[in-house]
């Protein structure tokens, strides 16, 4: 069969496209003449009356063409902040709009006559020096900085390009693509589909198969128009021959024309050292995992933003542009500015020990360290064993060639198992992974995939799941397994073995700056991030619980809250592990409580509402023995969300001798501010203020407030002091043991930072409220649930403080139905138990009083009350309510749809 050359064109009208960026281009490339179809957006610039100050060189991959950076190009001419970047983006030779070659037969993987990888290293080299004469000085030179950015193929090439360009190239840029297969791996299925014989022709150029294949693999379907736009250039076998020649060209194995060409590829990218950004869709089945591991490795310095969601054609799923540009800007300001560090997130002039030290501080010491009542019969380890046993540990893990910075993921359910571990790991230097099985396995799957773990330590439920799940990572089991298993599950030895390592050998510890946890947030608001902590920021957030709740080495704690279950040995303190599935608080029950107290001599007990409220729910079941240890408790905390005074008072009561206390965090600051239940009253009957009072910022961490705009989006100005006083808007914080960053989401991390106050970087919790005049925390919500009415944004969390202390009604949440600005402020109730009702709308007795409550505070209409008999919440705390889906329920239900389950 034979393919006749074709000219280049410029396309015709397409949706979110400006034919005033086509430009045909011709240039002297390897065989000659060719001529290029190129977007480019100096034209429409200049028409604007701009000059760039920055150029981007966009390559695309297979089967796509420029129009794949119509998004880049028209959000970086509506960018003026900063630089003016220059968007190019050429299509390949034989690709889009550019020229088609004539050819003689079909393409096949040893085939002539078409383009090899090398030679469009080459085309591109043609094309970028011709364009980039257009904006060089007298000598040149480029008087602003050039950065490219590539996908799929298009991402090999340009990063090739950058490679051998360094005196040109000041960044790279690359979303999903692979520049390295290691020996005996196999190449991803739908390319070892396309390459086998026959198909490769009838997939590729004879239809359009791989093309439409392409095409569906996003997050969501793309509109048809937008499909039609992609595949427009490729209507006839003609004008496909380029998609089937560049599938073979793909090297499969040794021997491939362009094998030896590809592996000098990828030694040459590992050589760049210039600001690089890897914008990747986990979701791709073509670039799986491992390519992203393989570019880390190559690009160490690289700057990673995962968008979990996202698949192959992760620019049409995601906003790329943005982060791409907002990524540009930091590296790039119009104006140098000094770069702030992790240093720089707060003062702190005397940096606490690492969390691992008060452990060894005890290594002689005969007494109880931790309980674990989840065990039959329950299992007590004395201080000195646990230090001896986590020192083996570390031992092991080194021995093994466990490297400082290595992360392990722990599948280890919380007690002695998990402690042990835990501590091990982090003498070693190794990053503890943490990803609870209240994430579910989906959840799991992301979180582990995400992080990346070079080790995985597990249980058996864990380790099967790793397997079956194909996670990274070479396995460690908690137990010996026998020969069959650890074959089964690819296990290379145990803990309990790892835990013998003879003591002759150093332990070699990381530093204070080094990463030592990532937590994973409970996933209520998206797929959970990843949290990094060092071991500075880990052994600050050690040292503030001990001043704040004034802990001593007679302290013993139960802990039911999964962060803190942890943290025992890291205070020098005793600590239990109640039996009870940490990640399902509801789960804690009063005797299981009494067991623990009993058990280690417990005077402080540290759970979430969700599990005290069942504690409270429980009590009844109680002996009198274990009733009485409740009377020995000095402290109890309560924490994960924000708590009712209801239900402080009855912790008062089941805690006669106990001071009530709620401290306030997140995953990215695990305690933020405090108070104690007498400190609640007190604010409740002092003041008319809205939301939950969670007290004053605790030493060391220091609040600030963006106030909310109109549409309830907090601005950039950050107020402290009197100015924040009684001002709505996102809380701000900062202190020496919040988070060090979000781990691989480079776009979120930077948008979370704030660097505008005070020489420090602050931390955006995405909780909004306000301070009252006398410095104390008001929540009122998140950003995010915001309503919007016309007298202005309003936080849900005060109306539901409010509907709250109405009788039948068990929790609350308020959600705004309607367009921005003129949002309908509805409440929806979920029952007490025992209160029979259906969920719809509300019973006129029950809106009446929510009405009447609500009004004595509040000026705004309720527009409706309705009734859910089950709430959406978080799977880790119980108590998170999903307001999102609450306000799409009753939309629904309004408009006079099935009620059913929100």
């Amino acid at each position: 069969m034979k393919f006749a050359a074709r000219p280049a064109t410029v396309p015709g009208p397409l949706p979110e496209w400006d034919p005033e960026w086509s430009r045909l281009v011709t240039v002297d490339a390897v065989d000659g003449a060719r001529t290029f179809h190129v977007l480019d957006t100096l034209p429409a610039l200049r028409a604007r009356g701009l000059e760039p100050t920055g150029t981007i060189l966009a390559l695309h991959g297979n089967p796509t063409w420029s129009y794949l950076w119509r998004g880049i190009a028209a959000a970086s001419l509506a960018d003026t902040d900063g630089r003016i970047w220059r968007v190019i983006a050429p299509d390949q030779l034989e690709m889009g709009h550019s020229e088609r070659l004539a050819h003689d037969a079909l393409p096949t993987t040893h085939g002539s006559g078409y383009r090899r990888i090398a030679e469009r290293v080459s085309d591109v080299d043609a094309v970028m020096r011709a364009l980039l004469a257009d904006t060089a000085d007298a000598a040149g030179a480029q008087p602003h900085p050039v950065v490219t950015l590539g996908h799929d193929w298009g991402g090999i090439v340009s990063l090739t390009w950058a490679a051998r360009n360094r005196d040109v190239v000041d960044g790279v840029i690359s979303l999903n693509t692979g520049v390295h297969l290691s020996e005996g791996t196999p190449l991803p299925s739908p390319l070892r589909a396309a390459l086998s014989g026959p198909v490769l022709p009838m997939a590729t150029v004879l239809t359009d198969g791989f093309l439409r294949t392409t095409l569906s693999l996003g997050q969501g379907p793309l509109r048809a128009e937008i499909k039609d736009a992609f595949r427009s250039p490729y209507l006839t076998a003609d004008e496909r021959s380029g998609i089937g020649a560049f599938v073979a060209d793909i090297p499969a194995r040794p021997g491939h024309p362009s094998y030896d060409e590809l592996q000098q590829l990828a030694e040459d990218i590992a050589g760049i050292d210039v600001p690089s950004l890897l914008v990747w869709g986990p979701k791709d089945p073509v670039f799986v995992e491992h390519f992203l591991r393989d570019l880390r490795h190559r690009l160490p310095h690289a700057d990673v933003h995962r968008v979990e969601k996202a698949s192959h054609l992760v620019s049409e799923d995601a906003d790329v542009a943005g982060v791409v540009l907002r990524w540009l800007r930091q590296q790039f300001p119009r104006e140098a500015v000094p770069a702030l560090g992790d240093a720089d997130v707060a003062v702190d002039d005397d940096p606490a020990p690492m969390i691992f030290e008060a452990l060894d501080a005890r290594r002689d010491d005969a007494s109880v360290a931790s309980v674990d009542m989840t065990r039959t019969p329950p299992q007590a380890i004395t201080w000195r064993q646990l230090t001896a046993v986590s020192d083996g540990i570390a031992r092991g893990l080194q021995r093994l060639g466990l490297q400082r910075g290595d992360r392990v993921s722990l599948l280890v359910t919380p007690g002695n198992d998990l402690t042990a571990v835990l501590y091990g790991v982090l003498k070693a230097g190794g990053v503890a992974v943490v990803a609870d099985s209240g994430l579910g396995p989906a959840g799991m799957t992301r979180a582990i995939r995400a992080s990346d773990p070079q080790w995985i330590i597990g249980l058996r439920p864990g380790l099967a799941l790793a397997r079956a799940a194909g996670w990274p990572g070479r396995r460690i089991s908690v137990y010996a397994l026998n020969p069959i298993e650890r074959a089964a599950l690819g296990v290379e030895t145990s803990v309990t073995e790892l835990s013998r390592t003879p003591d002759h050998d150093p332990i070699s510890h990381p530093g204070l700056t080094d990463d030592a946890v990532i937590l994973f947030t409970s996933g209520s608001t998206g797929p959970a991030k990843g949290v990094r902590y060092t071991h500075a920021r880990l052994g600050a957030l050690a040292r503030t619980l001990r001043e704040q709740f004034n802990v001593h080495e007679e302290t013993g704690w139960a802990a039911g809250f999964a962060p803190f279950a942890l943290l025992g040995p890291g205070l020098g303190i005793s600590s239990v592990t109640p039996d009870m599935s940490v990640t399902k608080p509801r789960t804690l029950t009063a005797a299981a409580l009494a067991d623990a107290i009993l058990a280690g001599a417990s005077t402080m007990v540290f759970a979430s509402p969700a599990a005290y409220t069942n504690v409270q729910a429980t009590a009844g079941e109680l002996t009198a023995e274990q009733r009485a240890s409740f009377e020995g408790i000095e402290l109890v905390l309560s924490a994960g969300a924000p708590v009712p005074l209801q239900l402080l008072d009855a912790l008062a009561a089941l805690f006669p001798n106990a001071e009530i206390r709620s401290p306030y965090g997140m995953t990215e600051g695990l305690l933020l501010t405090d108070i104690n239940r007498e400190g609640v009253t007190a604010a409740e009957e002092q003041s008319r203020d809205h939301g939950v009072c969670v007290g004053r910022p605790v030493p060391r961490v220091r609040f600030a407030v963006a106030p909310l705009d109109a549409a309830g989006v907090p601005g950039d100005e950050l107020l402290t002091d009197d100015a924040a006083t009684d001002v709505l808007g996102e809380f701000v914080v900062s202190a020496p043991h919040i988070k060090a960053g979000y781990d691989r989401l480079w776009d979120m991390d930077a948008s979370s930072k704030r660097d505008d106050l005070d020489g420090l970087i602050w931390h955006r919790t995405n909780d909004i409220g306000h301070i009252d005049p006398e410095g104390r925390i008001w929540i009122e919500g998140r950003v995010q649930h915001v309503l919007t009415p016309a007298s202005g944004p309003l936080g849900p969390g005060g109306i539901e403080a409010v509907v709250d202390t109405v009788p039948q009604v068990y929790r609350s949440a308020v959600v705004g139905v309607g367009p921005t600005g003129t949002q309908s402020v509805v409440v929806v109730v979920e029952p007490r138990s025992g209160v029979r009702m259906t969920s719809g709308l509300a019973p006129m007795e029950l809106a009446d009083a929510i009405r009447a409550a609500v009004a004595e505070h509040y000026p705004h209409d309720i527009a409706a009350v309705l009734v859910s008999t089950a709430f959406p919440t978080d799977i880790r705390h119980n108590s998170k309510i999903d307001r999102t889906r609450l306000a799409v329920w009753a939309d629904a239900v309004l408009r006079g749809g099935r009620v059913g389950t929100p």
